[in-house]
């Protein structure tokens, strides 16, 4: 592959990202609703995606569904907690009734923007900015690291029959990275260095995979971008799914951890 092939992606990768990191950095030190605003969009939108993709004829439908899983969203983020699991229940169940064919990736994956969505503006606005920016500098330093390490190295291929890019090497460099930006974060907060470089890795690897879930969606649908919304990373699962994972990851951690 020519360096040309090899980085012709990176200007409109770059342009838009320091976009989005713009947007995101401002919406993350608000939290509150404008963090919760935020995170209503990308479901909403994530949720278009995933059923235009099952249900490539069905624009309308796919629009109205999204506008059904953003207002389940922000009723769920501003509710108690029992009413907000019934809430994305029922919106679920309606999802998977309308979808017809593939329930299991339709409600798998919902279910999944659901939870991720939740946990990560929950983690924002119950648990403040420091922990929520872990979560984010290490989903950001994983991606980051892997898409170096795996276009300068190159080596093995880590899952080529659901992501053929990913290399061992960008794998594991982005367990390096996550581990480092955890380092900081314990040493900023006196938090025990050895189990928040851990936690970090394990982060990591729920954020790969969560880039997997969406790669492995794309190959069963034959497309190649989720949409175009975001010039050189394709659509917002494209670009999101990897945070998704690793806020699930947190989510259940923290669920876990509550009922110890």
């Amino acid at each position: 592959m020519s360096d040309t092939g090899k980085w012709g992606d990176l200007a409109p990768r770059v342009a838009s990202g320091l976009a989005m990191v713009a947007v995101g950095a401002v919406a993350l030190w608000l939290g509150g609703y404008v963090f919760a605003a935020l995170g209503v969009l990308i479901g909403g939108l994530a949720v278009w995606e995933l059923m235009r993709m099952v249900r490539p004829r069905h624009e309308t439908a796919a629009r109205q569904e999204a506008a059904l899983a953003g207002f389940a969203l922000a009723a769920a983020l501003f509710v108690p907690g029992g009413v907000a699991v019934i809430i994305l229940g029922l919106l679920l169940i309606v999802l998977i009734g309308r979808t017809g064919k593939y329930p299991l990736i339709v409600g798998g994956y919902t279910a999944l923007i659901f939870l991720g969505v939740y946990g990560l503006v929950t983690l924002r606005n119950e648990g403040g900015l420091p922990p929520a920016l872990w979560l984010v500098g290490v989903v950001i330093a994983t991606d980051i690291a892997g898409y170096f390490a795996g276009r300068i190295i190159g080596g093995p291929k880590f899952w080529p029959k659901v992501s053929p890019k990913k290399t061992w090497a960008g794998i594991i460099a982005g367990w390096i990275a996550a581990a480092l930006v955890s380092l900081w974060y314990a040493s900023a907060y006196e938090h025990s260095v050895s189990l928040m470089m851990l936690a970090g890795a394990v982060l990591s690897f729920a954020s790969q995979m969560g880039d997997a879930a969406e790669s492995a969606i794309k190959r069963k649908m034959k497309i190649k971008d989720s949409s175009n919304l975001i010039p050189g990373h394709g659509g917002v699962m494209d670009r999101f799914d990897a945070m998704l994972g690793a806020s699930v990851a947190v989510t259940l951690w923290l669920m876990v951890a509550g009922l110890g």
